[in-house]
Parts: C-alpha cells; sequence; structure tokens
C-alpha cells in the first residue's frame, strides 16, 4: 500500500487522531465515463474544469443519457443510482458488473471508482492516469490533497493500483451533507443497500476474479487512500466501505477454511485407502485442490491485513464517533464469526480500550459487541485476560449517564456472570443489585433480570423443596430471599420499584398470593421457621406492591412519563389478575387483619388492598358473608387504634365499598352509619364532660387523650364521608372559640379539632349550589370568617398542621367554584388582609429559612444514621410549608411582591428550595411579566439598602464584601432564568433597568444638581440584566439613564464608577468604538449609538473579559492605568473621532484624560440632522483609517 505522505508545504497539518472536517458537496449523478488522462497544470485547464462541474451540478438533476433500443427509450444509469435507488435486486446488479469487468476490467473498475466517489456526496470529477508511466518518487510526491485558490477546486490524489487518481471539486458550496448521515427512510435504505452491494460482490466474486490480484488490489487502494482524506465525507464512506469488505472477506476465509479442512480430511482418508499401491489420479486431485484452497487462504489472509492495517488501525481513534463506532462493531463481528482468527488479546484490545471513549455511541458499540462474544460459552474461556484487565471498567459502566450504554452494560454483565464462573466477586453483585431502584425503567428492568437470576432464582429450586414447604417449597424459599434481601438493602420504602424491576422476569411467583398469605397465616408451632416481625412486615409490603402492579399494570410514580397503554392481550391478562386477587383476598384479608389487628403498619397496608377489588364478585359470588367479617374487623381496628394512617385507610376503605352503583352498597352503608353514630357519640360524651368541667377546667392526660383520639378518628373519617347531619362543624368551632377566649386547651386537641373543623366547612362549601337559601349563605359565610381568625390566631401556636391548613384554606375561598353565580361567590369569597399575609411570612422565615446551629456530637453509626433520617424529614416539613405558601403568591391569595422576601434566599438556599423559588419565579412571570420584575428588583433593592445600612456612610459601598458579592451573584441567578428568548423577555428586563435606574439615583439633586447619589453603586447589580437586553432597548435605557446625567459631572476618584461600568454594559456589544471612549470614563451624545455596527476597533476595546466577569470586578486603583492605557492605545485609531469634536467636557477620569464632545448639548431623545451627518462621516473616516492599517 501506497500512504498518503505530507510533503506539500502549502498543506495543513494532520495528525492521526486529530482529522479535520471539510465542506463536501452534494451528491449527483456523475457519469462514469468522465475520465480523463493527464493532469491539470495550467489555470486555464482549471478553470474549465470548474465550469465543467458547475455545469454537472446544475444539470445532473433532470439529465439523463438515453438510448434507443427496439424502439423503446431505456435510461442509462449509474452505478450509484442503481444502489440508491434500489429497484432491481442487489444479486442481478453485481452480476452485470461482474460481467462487464470480464469483458473490460479497466471501465468496469473506473465504474466502481466512481460508485465510491459519489456515494461520498462527492459531484466532482475523477481523473486517471497509469502508475507504470511514473516513477515512484513522482507518485510519492503526487499523493497529495490540496486547495487551489485561483480555481477555488478542492483536489485530492490517491493510489488506485494500477492509476493514480485525482478528484476534483468545487469547495465553494456550504453544504456538509452526504448520503451516509442523511436522515430519512431513503437515505436509511441507501446505508442498507451500500452494505449489502459489498457484501454480495464479494459473494459472486470469491469463486472467479477475487484472486485476480488486480480487483481487490485496485479497491483496497482506493479505499485506504480516501480513509486517509481530511475531508470527512471520504474517510467515512470510504472507512465503512473497507470495514464491510472486511467482513465479506472474513466470510469467504472461512469458507475457505471449512472447504481446506473438508479437502484435507479426503486426503487423508483416500490415501489411507490406497495405502501401498502407487498414486491415482483422484489423490492428485485432492493434493491440488488442498494447495489451491491455501494458495487462495493466504491471498485472502494479505488481503484482510492490507485492510485491517491501512484502515482500522487509523480510524478506530477517528476524530468522528460515526467512523469509531463503524470500526468497533465490524471487528465485534469479525471476532464473532471468525474467533480461531480474530478472539485474541490482539484484537480485543481494541474492543477494551474503546469502553472509554467518550461518545456513547461508541461505548454502546463495545457493549454489544462484547456481549455477541460472551453468549457463547465457548468463547469465554479465550477471554480470561480480557476480563481481568477490563472487568472494572464494564462493572461501572451501568453508571453511564447514558441510558442506553447504562442498560447493555448491565445485559452484558448478566452474560459474564452466566457464563464466567466466580468473575463477579459479592462486592460487584451487592453494587448491581441496587440497580433495582433506579428511576429508569429498562435499565432497572435488566437489573431485575440480574437479581432474580443470580440470588433468587437458583437451579434446583424446583425439584428440591425445603422440609416442610409443602407444595408452595420454592415459591417460599424464592420469598425468603427477596424479603432478606430487601431488608438488607434499607431501601424500605422504595419496594413498589423493586417490585416494577422484577416483575417481567419474577411476575410467576409474584403473583403466587397464596403462598404468600399461607406464609403469614402458618403459626410458629406449625413449622418453627416462622418469619420475624420485621419479615412479616415487609412481605405485607410486597403483597401490597404486587397487587398494585398486577390492578394497575403500569410503572409507579418517576419510572415513565405517562401511564403504559396497554394492549389487548395485556388488558386481558390485567383483568384476570384483578379477578384472581379478588377472590383470594376477599376470604384471606378478614384472617390477615384479626390476625395483626394491633400492629399499626401492618393492618395500614393490607387495609389498602381492597381498593384494588372487583367488587361485583361479592355479588356474583355470593361472598357477602366475608364481606361482612371484612366490615367487623374494620370496625374492630378503628375502634383499637388512633394512628392517622389507620384512620385514613379505613376511612377509604369505606369510601370504595360505598359505591352507590355496586349491589353491596346498602350493606356497607349501613355499617359505615353505624361506626359513625358510635364515633359521634364518643365525641359528644367527652365533650359533654368537658363543658361540664368549663368553670374549673382541669383535664388529666387520660381524658386529653381520648379526647384526642375522637377528634382524629372522626377527622379521618370526615375527610372521606359527609359528616354534616351529625353537625361536627358546631360542636368544634364551639371548643376553638373556648381556646381563643381563655387559650387553655392542649394542642393535641386544638390540631384534629382544627381539621374537623376544615374538612366540615369543604363539605358545606361543596354543597352550596344556585338555589341555597341567603340564611344558609350568610350562616355559612360566619363560619368561614371565624374560621380564618381562629387559623390566624392559631398561628402562635407554631404548629406546621396549622400553617398548612391555613393556606389550603384561603386558597380555596379564593378561588371558589364558577359555576356558582356572582352574588353567592362574592358572599363566600375571601382574601387574607395586610396583617395576615404579614403573619404568613413571618411563619415561612421564622420555620423554613433560619438555620439551626449544628453541635457537633460524636455519634455512633446508628445515632448518625438516626440524625440523617431526621434531617431529611425536617427538610421535607419545610419544603411542604414553602410549596404551601409560595401557591398562595402564585394565585395570587398573597400580594407578589411578597416574593421579594422568597427571592432573597435564591442562592443561599439553592440546593434545597432553588426547584421551589425558580418555579414560583416562573408562574408569576407567566401570570404579570411587569410586576414580577418589579418583584425581583424590589428583593435586591432591599438587599442593598441592608448592605448599605451595614456599612460605614463615610467609607461607602464596600464592592468586595461577601454581602455585596452575593448580591451580584444573586441578580446573575435572576438574569438566566429569562433564557435566550430576549424578545420574550424583553419588558420584563426593560422594566428591571428602569426601576434600577430610578433607585439608584434617589437622592442625588444637591444644591449645585453634582451630588454623589447614595445608591449609585446598585448600578453594579442590575448591569448583570444588560446582556438580556435587545440592541434596540439598550439605546433606550442608554437614554433613560442620560436623563439622570444630562449635566457636566466631575469624577473625582472611583466613587462614579458604578455608573462608567453601567454604561459600559450597555454599549458594550453593540459598539467598540464607545466601548473604548467609555473606557477612559467618558459621555457621548446620544447620537453615538446610532453609529455603524461594521466597525471592529478591537485594539481600542477594555482588556479581554467576558461581561459578567467584569462587572462582578470591584474597581481598584489598577483601573485607573488600565482604562488610561486603552484609551491611550486606541487614540490613534479615533484620530478621525477627535476632528469632528470642537469642544471639551471638563470630565475628569482616573487616569486624568480629558474627553472631547460635540458643540451640539447632548439630548435624550432626538438627534439633529446635523449631528447624523457628522456621525455618517464619522463612520467613512474610521472604516478607512481600519482598511489602512488592515492594509
Amino acid at each position: 500500500m501506497i500512504a498518503e505522505p505530507n510533503t506539500a508545504s502549502n498543506l495543513p497539518s494532520q495528525k492521526e487522531n486529530a482529522v479535520h472536517d471539510e465542506t463536501v458537496p452534494e451528491s449527483a449523478v456523475q457519469n462514469s465515463s468522465c475520465v480523463r488522462n493527464g493532469n491539470l497544470k495550467t489555470p486555464r485547464e482549471k478553470r474549465k474544469v470548474r465550469e465543467q462541474c458547475e455545469n454537472i451540478r446544475r444539470n445532473s438533476s433532470s439529465r439523463r443519457v438515453s438510448q434507443l433500443q427496439n424502439g423503446e427509450v431505456v435510461e442509462a444509469v449509474t452505478l450509484f443510482e442503481v444502489v440508491s435507488m434500489g429497484k432491481r435486486a442487489m444479486q442481478s446488479v453485481v452480476d452485470d458488473w461482474v460481467e462487464a469487468y470480464k469483458q473490460d476490467r479497466n471501465v468496469a473498475l473506473l465504474d466502481l471508482i466512481n460508485f465510491f466517489i459519489q456515494c461520498s456526496g462527492c459531484q466532482g470529477m475523477v481523473t486517471a492516469e497509469m502508475f507504470h508511466s511514473l516513477q515512484k518518487k513522482d507518485v510519492m510526491r503526487k499523493m497529495t490533497e490540496t486547495f487551489d485558490e485561483e480555481t477555488g477546486l478542492q483536489y485530492k490524489k490517491f493510489m488506485a493500483y494500477p492509476w493514480i487518481l485525482t478528484v476534483t471539486w468545487p469547495v465553494d458550496m456550504d453544504n456538509e451533507d452526504y448520503p451516509l448521515i442523511r436522515t430519512g427512510p431513503y437515505w436509511k435504505k441507501f446505508k442498507a443497500n451500500f452494505c449489502e452491494f459489498i457484501a454480495v460482490l464479494v459473494q459472486q466474486c470469491q469463486c472467479s476474479i477475487l484472486y485476480d490480484s488486480y480487483l481487490m488490489d485496485t479497491i483496497i487502494s482506493l479505499l485506504t487512500g480516501l480513509a486517509d482524506s481530511m475531508v470527512r465525507a471520504f474517510r467515512h464512506t470510504s472507512t465503512l466501505a473497507a470495514m464491510k469488505l472486511l467482513t465479506a472477506v472474513v466470510s469467504v476465509h472461512l469458507n475457505l477454511d471449512v472447504n481446506k479442512h473438508n479437502a484435507q480430511r479426503l486426503y487423508e482418508v483416500e490415501k489411507k485407502r490406497i495405502s501401498g499401491k502407487r498414486t491415482n489420479y483422484r489423490l492428485d486431485q485432492l493434493e491440488r485442490k488442498r494447495k489451491e484452497y491455501e494458495h487462495k487462504l493466504l491471498e485472502i489472509q494479505n488481503m484482510m491485513n492490507a485492510i485491517f492495517k491501512g484502515t482500522f488501525l487509523n480510524r478506530y481513534r477517528d476524530v468522528i464517533p460515526e467512523i469509531r463506532a463503524t470500526c468497533i462493531e465490524e471487528i465485534g463481528s469479525w471476532i464473532k464469526t471468525y474467533p480461531d482468527a480474530f478472539l485474541n488479546d490482539s484484537y480485543l484490545k481494541y474492543i477494551g480500550w474503546m469502553l472509554y471513549d467518550k461518545q456513547a455511541e461508541v461505548r454502546l458499540k463495545c457493549l454489544l459487541g462484547l456481549q455477541g462474544i460472551y453468549s457463547r460459552k465457548e468463547l469465554v474461556s479465550r477471554m480470561d485476560l480480557f476480563t481481568s484487565r477490563f472487568k472494572d471498567r464494564i462493572v461501572s459502566m451501568p453508571l453511564d449517564k447514558d441510558h442506553e450504554v447504562a442498560v447493555q452494560a448491565m445485559k452484558l454483565l448478566m452474560l459474564m456472570s452466566q457464563n464466567c464462573e466466580d468473575v463477579l466477586s459479592a462486592e460487584d453483585c451487592e453494587t448491581l443489585y441496587q440497580f433495582v431502584y433506579t428511576t429508569h425503567r429498562p435499565l432497572a428492568v435488566a437489573a431485575g433480570e440480574f437479581l432474580y437470576k443470580r440470588l433468587l432464582s437458583r437451579e434446583g429450586d424446583e425439584e428440591v423443596q425445603p422440609k416442610g414447604g409443602g407444595k408452595f417449597g420454592a415459591s417460599t424459599d424464592q420469598l425468603k430471599r427477596l424479603i432478606r434481601f430487601f431488608l438488607e438493602s434499607e431501601l424500605h420504602k422504595h419496594v413498589v420499584y423493586l417490585i416494577d424491576s422484577l416483575w417481567d422476569w419474577a411476575g410467576k411467583f409474584l403473583k403466587d398470593w397464596e403462598c404468600m398469605t399461607t406464609l403469614l397465616l402458618k403459626n410458629a408451632e406449625d413449622d418453627g421457621e416462622a418469619l420475624s416481625d420485621a419479615h412479616e412486615s415487609a412481605l405485607i409490603e410486597i403483597i401490597l406492591a404486587t397487587v398494585r402492579e398486577a390492578a394497575e399494570g403500569h410503572p409507579p410514580a418517576g419510572r415513565g412519563a405517562a401511564k403504559k397503554i396497554l394492549s389487548v392481550k395485556e388488558k386481558k391478562i390485567q383483568l384476570e389478575d384483578c379477578t384472581k386477587i379478588t377472590e383470594h383476598f376477599i376470604m384471606v384479608l378478614p384472617q390477615l387483619l384479626a390476625k395483626y389487628s394491633t400492629d399499626a403498619q401492618k393492618v395500614a397496608n393490607l387495609l389498602q388492598i381492597p381498593q384494588y377489588y372487583d367488587l361485583d364478585v361479592y355479588s356474583t359470588g355470593h361472598l357477602e358473608k366475608h364481606l361482612d367479617a371484612l366490615l367487623r374487623e374494620v370496625k374492630d381496628i378503628v375502634a383499637k387504634h388512633s394512628d392517622m394512617s389507620v384512620l385514613e385507610a379505613s376511612s377509604r376503605t369505606y369510601y370504595i365499598l360505598c359505591s352507590e352503583e355496586i349491589a353491596i352498597y346498602s350493606q356497607v352503608d349501613c355499617a359505615r352509619t353505624q361506626l359513625i353514630d358510635e364515633l359521634m357519640g364518643q365525641l359528644d360524651q367527652l365533650l359533654d364532660g368537658f363543658w361540664q368541667k368549663e368553670e374549673g377546667f382541669c383535664m388529666d392526660a387520660g381524658e386529653i387523650s381520648r379526647m384526642h383520639s375522637a377528634l382524629r378518628r372522626v377527622a379521618a373519617f370526615h375527610n372521606a364521608h359527609d359528616l354534616t347531619k351529625w353537625n361536627v362543624c358546631d360542636k368544634t368551632l364551639r371548643l376553638l372559640v373556648f381556646e381563643m377566649e381563655h387559650g387553655s386547651l392542649p394542642v393535641l386537641m386544638i390540631l384534629p379539632a382544627l381539621q374537623c373543623t376544615y374538612f366540615s366547612l369543604l363539605w358545606q362549601l361543596a354543597a352550596v349550589s344556585e338555589n341555597s337559601p341567603k340564611e344558609t349563605l350568610f350562616a355559612l359565610r360566619r363560619n368561614l370568617r371565624r374560621f380564618s381568625q381562629i387559623c390566624t390566631c392559631f398561628l402562635h401556636h407554631k404548629e406546621k398542621d396549622v400553617f398548612m391548613i391555613l393556606c389550603d384554606w384561603l386558597l380555596i375561598l379564593s378561588h371558589q367554584d364558577s359555576n356558582n353565580n356572582e352574588e353567592t361567590l362574592g358572599l363566600l369569597d375571601y382574601l387574607p388582609n395586610t396583617s395576615l399575609q404579614e403573619k404568613l411570612l413571618v411563619f415561612i422565615q421564622e420555620h423554613v429559612f433560619i438555620e439551626e446551629e449544628e453541635e457537633s456530637k460524636d455519634l455512633t453509626e446508628e445515632e448518625e444514621r438516626k440524625d440523617e433520617s431526621c434531617k431529611l424529614d425536617d427538610l421535607h416539613k419545610k419544603r411542604s410549608l414553602l410549596a404551601a405558601y409560595c401557591k398562595l403568591i402564585v394565585y395570587n391569595v398573597v400580594e407578589m411582591t411578597a416574593a421579594a422576601e422568597i427571592y432573597k434566599y435564591y442562592v443561599k438556599t439553592y440546593n434545597d428550595f432553588g426547584d421551589i423559588i425558580k418555579e414560583t419565579l416562573s408562574r408569576t412571570r407567566h401570570n404579570n411579566k411587569i410586576q414580577s420584575a418589579k418583584t425581583l428588583i424590589l428583593c435586591l433593592q432591599q438587599l442593598f439598602q441592608t448592605h448599605a445600612e451595614s456599612q460605614d456612610s463615610s467609607s461607602g459601598v464596600d464592592f468586595s464584601s461577601a454581602s455585596f458579592t452575593n448580591m451580584k451573584e444573586l441578580a446573575r441567578r435572576f438574569s438566566l432564568t429569562f433564557g435566550w428568548d430576549q424578545v420574550k423577555s424583553r419588558e420584563s428586563v426593560a422594566m428591571i433597568h428602569k426601576e434600577g435606574i430610578e433607585f439608584a439615583f434617589q437622592g442625588a439633586t444637591g444644591v449645585d444638581g453634582k451630588c454623589l447619589p447614595p445608591n449609585l453603586s446598585f448600578l453594579l447589580i442590575i448591569s448583570e440584566f444588560s446582556n438580556k437586553l435587545l440592541k434596540p432597548d439598550k439605546r433606550l435605557v442608554y437614554a433613560y439613564l442620560q436623563r439622570y446625567v444630562a449635566e457636566p459631572l466631575l469624577c473625582r476618584g472611583d466613587e462614579w464608577q458604578p455608573l462608567i461600568w453601567y454604561r459600559n454594559s450597555l454599549l458594550a456589544n453593540e459598539d467598540e468604538e464607545s466601548s473604548v471612549l467609555s473606557s477612559s470614563g467618558e459621555w457621548s451624545p446620544v447620537g453615538a449609538s446610532k453609529t455603524s455596527f461594521k466597525r471592529k476597533l478591537s485594539n481600542g476595546s477594555l482588556p479581554e473579559t467576558s461581561q459578567t466577569e467584569a462587572a462582578s470586578k470591584a474597581p481598584d486603583p489598577q483601573c485607573a492605568s488600565q482604562l488610561a492605557s486603552a484609551a491611550g492605545k486606541s487614540r490613534k485609531r479615533l484620530k478621525s473621532r477627535e476632528m469632528h469634536l470642537q469642544e471639551h467636557l471638563p470630565f475628569l477620569c482616573p487616569g486624568g484624560l480629558r474627553r472631547r464632545y460635540c458643540k451640539d448639548e447632548i439630548k435624550t431623545e432626538d438627534v439633529s440632522e446635523e449631528g447624523q451627518a457628522e456621525d455618517t462621516i464619522e463612520d467613512v473616516d474610521v472604516d478607512v483609517v481600519g482598511a489602512d492599517q488592515d492594509s
């Protein structure tokens, strides 16, 4: 192979692993006869070639060469057209080409060369000259790739033995598209046809012309030369072709190897048969055939080595990920197809190295290739060195940021664990097991397969049954392993994710509810290996999760954006599972509730199972007696427990069973009424006893506990059931009013009483209709106002539940049902007053944003775990409080300006509450852009005033202080929330600048009009929003700023630097010349903003610093010298402008520079025609000066 040296001095340097992309022309039909002898040497010839290429491009889409055969017009199409259109079978296309090759191999090969060039998307011209006519040194010199500036043509010279080919194409086409990367079904089919053509070509030639030492030499030379090109299209297309060619050649080699072995075996058999006799014709024939196969194998091996070394070794590290992926995909195919030749460390190392590739596509191809190898047990034994070297990398890849790579890595590890003994350690397996809890479901399912096959399902489970296991022996053993894994993982709240991960693999035993309930109901006397309390709790959670998965049929929250759409078959399975669940648990659930009636956690989980029942089974199966048993157990549980989770589960069970559409409604409704009568009777008895002691109020702990339990039971049932006829509201309101007047009730009684009243009033609100009498509405209105006052009063208890109730209550009252008439809405509508809003805000500040001091204690590991759990629970409560308050702001219950106090903590508490605050900001902006912008600037103003008050008035504002830096960072974060759409946010950003400028110049008026504004440093804060302004808006803001600085000012020291920095932020991106002038502390008229945007005075700009960095750096003494230096450097380039500036303005700069101004006064709105004319002249002069300097 002749490599392509880089000898020309005008060629760009090219490294092996850093190939540059270049523009590749669009694909077009090229006549395969466009072949010319000789080189293009003169500019005239080159221009002629370029004109021909352009004509071909313009006419190729419509031109077809037609011939007349038998009176019919037949299109003469190229090989590229036939393959790309795919209208003919590939077999016949290749057969036609082979016949043409046998007739004239040079013409056929040039056809094939043009085919590869056109598949690269090149519409240029291919010329050829014979290799034997040139000396070797001349050939090496001509292997170049260059660009002719005169004609605008790109030349590619390379070796395609026996020719030296020159591909010429225009490079003035800005089209980086070529067939292999185009999208759509047509081009996807083209790629498949392209690969198929190469495979069929080798297959059809393997018995004839493949070994003529001419065809393959030419093709390999061509593809190797193109693969070394700097042009991406050539490199990508030729690499794909070379890799597919090698794949096809490997198949030929494999067939030859089989034929050789067969011939050798026949030869040995024939030789033994005629042992001792003279050689016969048959033996000679077999000997010749065997040597022929050996000769062909040697040629095939040379072809394979040439392609591998000439193309693969250079391109598997190509800068283009698609090329790298193609190489890795094909080497995996070679190893699987012909492991005897390729399954060794010399080839495997390339796959191992590319496991670390930065592109997910390449890593994915590596994993898929390894899966094909590790899935064959006979190949795994030869992978020991590779496995030991790259096992750690593969084990870490389920953590890959690309989901598909992570999934395929887990599947590969599954194959490795099955076919490689002890390749994964116990620590590796424990790490991989935890992926069943991940939110990405495909990865979790793959991890579920790994967990099930590695840990839960073991060989021999079906045959070997545990002692005493009975018919559930195997399932019992698997369940115990699952329970043990669940408990050891210490992620007790994630059982639904564990079951969902295992569902596709272990669905059979996970639906064995009979086995599960039998295991729960089994007594220790029956089996000495009865479950412990923790195992029973875990098994009940597993039962609930499996029932939910079977009945709902979609993944839990967090796995999948929406509910899964079930197919007809899946719906049928779902209905069968629901029937199976109902028929089994109707009879078993009462027994389980009776056994675990004293355990709150177990009972709360078991009571959630009836919501997945098919309730019609009760009546159709005549199972009403089991319904009575269930209702008795639930009633008994309500009497025993006061835990809210148990009471809410019981209330929900009655709610589900009390559906009016089913036949059992009357039976359940009667039981529910009887239960509520008993609960209200207990509450009335306790309240009567309390009112009798009202004069000398004194309740012992037992009475408080009983009252607390009674109120909680009523509140739990009032949440799901309308208890208005029991008059709960009047009883609890009286109790709450007594607390307001006397303040002696314990909190244990206040909270459930508030909940009872809250639910009662909600049921009354829901019952309001257009026909409700006014007396009822006025009475309800009094109760609503009274309850609001009670909740406000009870905020001093600092109970978070009271705050949550109040927030929900205010939100409901302010958004009444629109179906009611306006009069009804007017009577019942309620918005909090200013005092209540302040109390709500104070509560949030005291309970959410106040940091608790952490005490350093020496804790054990168990204590640290509990402490961390408590902190997480506390954070969850704080987030709930903040979210409830932010909802009031978003829905306009509380004034939007109250959000300013919340926004202050955006950066400080970003990790804990940043998402809530950001969502609040987004929603309020959607509601009212202007008011939201005013809220943001109000937040910054309040922080600035607090900062200014904390500073020494004589020293001014300290720009380097932590509080000022935090303010700038907060402003930057606020600016980022506006996104990239400047048009959408222009009103909001403009309002921020307007309010900021007004605030900055408050108190600026003095006797001489030159007093330094006390808030001038605030301009540094709002400069963070300048990059969000459109260019026209920057001019408007700049003009608005000039209203406050219209009089000539004296700049003494650094106190005026914020003004200069802010002005720079408005003009830096719009007009670099203005930025230069402003760097010296000078002001230009408004007309300067209308100068040409084409001026590029980069030498006179400020030091190269980003806008954010420049605004965030505090002015220091060095700033003056930098500004003076910048102005000095740019003085030469601004000479033409100074000719038009006729009058000096006494504006002192930090570096002592002075500025010339126009005669015209600085105006805020209009610019005179004379000033515009000066600007026009100024533009011309500046451009000329820049041109002179460039030349």
